[in-house]
């Protein structure tokens, strides 16, 4: 999905970075981008999300080269169905779906405030509503299952956004987040064993093209029609229902301050 998203801002004039953690699946990546696009406007630097040092090293090279930035899309997604770790010992999805993404996008805030109109797009999902902030053990290490790990992460996305959207209200910037739908990717397929090939081809009649399944995020991210919405979930180009939990202006101040002392002090 994050190639089509790429194929598409490219198709619509953007110069588009692509921030792989593979240096081989992003030159991949890159050459298909190019052949979908026939336009060279597209480039590739190395950002390992559950780095935090690949992060900060990603920043650093980003704002060294350019001043502004019009869109970030924080499209990286994780699925782990065994218990899997960073480098940090942060649990694999709360660690790149959400900790990743939050220190990312609050190392680029300037370069977005430089823009005429920066845009932060964030993918979650409508797993959100089954999914509950662990505080007394984030990192699931006492009761992990994968449900339970990934709503969780994807809870975090949409409260990351509401108090995001709170803190840039005085600016320019807006930040949204989208529910693709269910998009046939390879996401949940185990890279190494292959393990989860054979379901995805069993579902893939049943899913969108990730074309579709970026359309949204590529509509935050271009339309003039939401270049004023802030901290909203959107899903088919509309504004979405969220949870309970997902509303919750207190949770998503907890959440945000959990997260700066875990990026800040590994």
């Amino acid at each position: 999905m994050g190639l089509a998203t790429t194929v598409e801002l490219i198709n619509k004039g953007f110069h588009v970075i692509m921030a792989c953690r593979s240096t081989q699946r992003g030159e991949e990546a890159l050459q298909k981008a190019k052949q979908q696009s026939n336009a060279n406007r597209v480039e590739l630097m190395k950002c390992d999300l559950g780095s935090l040092e690949s992060i900060h090293t990603f920043a650093d090279q980003f704002k060294q080269q350019y001043q502004t930035l019009d869109v970030l899309v924080n499209n990286a997604g994780v699925v782990s169905i065994k218990r899997e770790t960073t480098a940090h010992g942060f649990e694999s999805m709360i660690g790149v779906n959400h900790l990743g993404h939050f220190l990312l996008t609050n190392l680029l805030l300037e370069p977005l405030k430089n823009a005429k109109q920066g845009r932060i797009v964030v993918v979650s999902s409508g797993a959100h509503k089954v999914g509950k902030i662990h505080f007394e053990d984030p990192y699931l290490s006492k009761n992990f299952n994968v449900v339970k790990g990934y709503a969780q992460s994807k809870l975090a996305n949409i409260l990351f956004i509401r108090e995001l959207a709170t803190r840039l209200s005085t600016t320019s910037v807006t930040a949204n987040c989208v529910h693709p739908g269910a998009v046939g990717t390879s996401l949940g397929v185990n890279r190494n064993t292959g393990f989860g090939k054979s379901v995805h081809a069993l579902l893939r009649p049943f899913f969108q093209t990730p074309t579709q399944g970026a359309d949204t995020a590529v509509y935050l991210a271009t339309s003039p029609e939401v270049a004023t919405i802030s901290g909203e979930y959107f899903y088919k180009r509309k504004v979405a229902k969220i949870s309970s939990k997902a509303k919750n202006k207190n949770l998503a101040e907890e959440l945000w301050e959990w997260s700066e002392q875990e990026v800040d002090h590994s």
